[in-house]
């Protein structure tokens, strides 16, 4: 779109915006809604294309910065919103000395001249954990919204770039972005009693209808290219929670392979029937020398505790789980480690689903389960996961401390401890990426899984984060 006609169009319906806005409100605050749902009270926040202010007023952030091309909406945005900052700059060619939290593109793609040229340009406002939004309409529904503006129920706009996703999403990797996640919402834009809540809240949600949804959105960070050298190299805490893995003490340490710039290593016991905590203890002594060891005794139940307890004693910049029972090999670590250091992930998710197990590491009953749990995850954070239950699993300690301030939102009430990490980094809006690992045969003891017991607890859980993910 010719940037002076762009201009010249927004000038002119910029004191027409806020009744314009105001007519469509059921549109725009679900829009608002959704990113907000990944948008934090600490986070720092800059909107590209924030026209007259009105959507970042209503998002959350500690401290929010708005740029449009259009000098009327900059005015009309600092006469109404003084607390936050406006400038008046192109999408295409702006300069900025600050490092955001989040970026976000909104219904902004479809009238720039240059798309890459935009994406390109938001390299500077990033720094390692900047998450890009960009949201934008479905182009199935050009043919209907330019019938709305015919007839009136629209305000008429000049001629967009009507993209695929598949467009948007080669725009940003050409760009020097990498898109991890998708969303569609929205199917029908206006408000009729029932009807909208019905489509809007249950049918967007289910596969096929999906596909109809008038709202776009596409999550992204940077390529790692653009991580520095010093940005690679982290200090690591490796927790393993222990419950009669007494056998199995003296092989996590002597297993345990060297990690960045240093490990520690804090073994959790909890509950125990053998002499694993006398076990833990006499390796602590015995390889003090040689190893960083710390040692705990959990006070409640479960592994979710064990871990919590693990991770608050922990000093490192990483924190990593490594089960007792070594079914997921110490010596796998380093690719989890290589992973998140280097930025391709934010939190790290072990996959013992991908290559072919030892013969009695993991029952029938428990894969069948697994499979449905990873249909199921798939569908509920909008990427493909495939083992939710694998024991491994790695986070920044600085997300985590996040992950913490946010846990009220799911509550806890998870046992395990795996579910609380993974709905925890999806509303933290992390990269969630999978390290395929080979799953070993228990050479020590027998596992502490119920089937059919556990099975119900996550099937609850599962319910749970569709009301509080999918259907939220």
């Amino acid at each position: 779109m010719n940037k002076e006609k762009s201009i010249k169009y927004f000038n002119a319906v910029a004191d027409k915006r806020k009744l314009i806005r105001r007519r469509n409100s059921y549109y725009w605050n679900d829009i608002t809604r959704y990113c907000n749902y990944f948008i934090h009270s600490e986070s720092s926040v800059i909107e590209i294309g924030c026209g007259n202010g009105e959507m970042l007023q209503e998002l959350k952030g500690k401290r929010k910065v708005g740029i449009d091309h259009s000098p009327a909406m900059i005015h009309n945005a600092k006469i109404d919103f003084p607390n936050i900052e406006f400038h008046e700059m192109d999408a295409e060619d702006f300069s900025m000395d600050e490092k955001f939290d989040v970026i976000l593109v909104s219904n902004l793609t479809g009238y720039l001249d240059d798309i890459q040229k935009c994406f390109s340009n938001l390299h500077q406002l990033c720094h390692r954990n900047t998450k890009v939004i960009i949201t934008s309409y479905n182009y199935l529904w050009e043919p209907v919204l330019k019938f709305a503006e015919k007839i009136g129920l629209k305000l008429k706009t000049p001629d967009q770039n009507w993209l695929t996703k598949a467009d948007l999403i080669n725009l940003l990797h050409i760009s020097g972005f990498e898109v991890y996640k998708s969303a569609n919402r929205q199917i029908i834009p206006v408000n009729i009693p029932l009807v909208s809540w019905f489509f809007n809240k249950i049918l967007a949600q289910l596969p096929l209808f999906n596909l109809f949804c008038i709202n776009r959105y596409l999550f992204a960070n940077q390529n790692t290219q653009y991580l520095k050298p010093e940005e690679k190299e982290f200090t690591v805490s490796v927790i393993v929670p222990a419950r009669n893995e007494a056998g199995n003490i003296e092989n996590s340490i002597l297993r345990l392979p060297k990690l960045g710039k240093g490990v520690e290593l804090i073994f959790i016991e909890g509950n125990s029937t053998d002499n694993t905590w006398e076990t833990i203890l006499w390796a602590a002594e015995k390889y003090k020398s040689t190893h960083h060891i710390k040692t705990g005794r959990q006070l409640g139940k479960g592994k979710g505790d064990a871990v919590r307890m693990g991770f608050q004693m922990a000093t490192g910049d990483i924190l990593m789980i490594l089960d007792a029972d070594l079914t997921v090999p110490p010596e796998d670590l380093p690719k989890f480690y290589d992973v998140i250091a280097s930025g391709k992930g934010d939190f790290v998710n072990g996959s013992r689903l991908v290559y072919q197990m030892e013969n009695n590491a993991m029952r029938f009953l428990n894969i069948l389960g697994n499979k449905f749990f990873s249909w199921a995850f798939t569908w509920l954070l909008g990427q493909p996961f495939k083992d939710t239950l694998c024991g491994t699993k790695v986070i920044f300690r600085h997300d985590y401390e996040r992950l913490i301030s946010n846990r009220k939102f799911f509550g806890e009430f998870d046992p395990f401890g795996d579910f609380d990490l993974i709905f925890g980094a999806y509303k933290l809006n992390l990269k969630i990426t999978e390290v395929p690992i080979r799953y070993k045969d228990r050479t020590y003891g027998s596992t502490n899984i119920s089937r059919f017991k556990h099975g119900l607890i996550l099937l609850r859980m599962c319910a749970f984060a569709a009301r509080k993910i999918k259907f939220y």
